[in-house]
C-alpha cells in the first residue's frame, strides 16, 4: 500500500515556523508536502485589508497558522473555512469553525 503524501500549508512571519517546518520534513517520513508562506514585513497593529497578503486560491490539506498579526490569523481563517481546509492555530483565540487552537 502506497502512502498518500499531505500537502500541508504553513504561514509564517518572519521565520516564526523555520523549526517547525523543520522538524515536519525531518520526522514526516515523506508523507507531507510543505509550501511555506512567509510575510517578512513590518506591519501596522491594525490591516483593513489582508488581501495582498494571504492567497485566496489556497489548496492544501491542512493549514498551519504560526503568524503573529491576530488580522491576518482570523482572515486566514476565514479562507480555509470557505474552503473547508482545517487549519491548526496553536494558542490562539480564533472563533471559527473548522480551526483547531490546542494551547501551546
Amino acid at each position: 500500500m502506497t502512502a498518500t503524501i499531505q500537502e500541508i500549508a504553513v504561514f509564517q512571519q518572519n521565520g516564526s515556523g523555520k523549526e517547525k517546518t523543520e522538524g515536519i520534513l525531518r520526522y514526516g517520513n515523506g508523507l507531507f508536502a510543505l509550501k511555506t508562506f512567509s510575510i517578512d514585513e513590518d506591519l501596522p497593529p491594525v490591516l483593513d485589508d489582508t488581501l495582498s497578503f494571504l492567497p485566496q486560491d489556497l489548496r492544501a490539506d491542512l493549514v498551519i497558522d504560526l503568524l503573529r498579526h491576530p488580522d491576518l490569523s482570523y482572515d486566514l481563517a476565514l479562507i480555509c473555512r470557505s474552503k473547508k481546509i482545517p487549519m491548526i492555530a496553536s494558542g490562539k483565540k480564533i472563533g471559527v469553525e473548522g480551526v483547531f487552537t490546542p494551547p501551546t
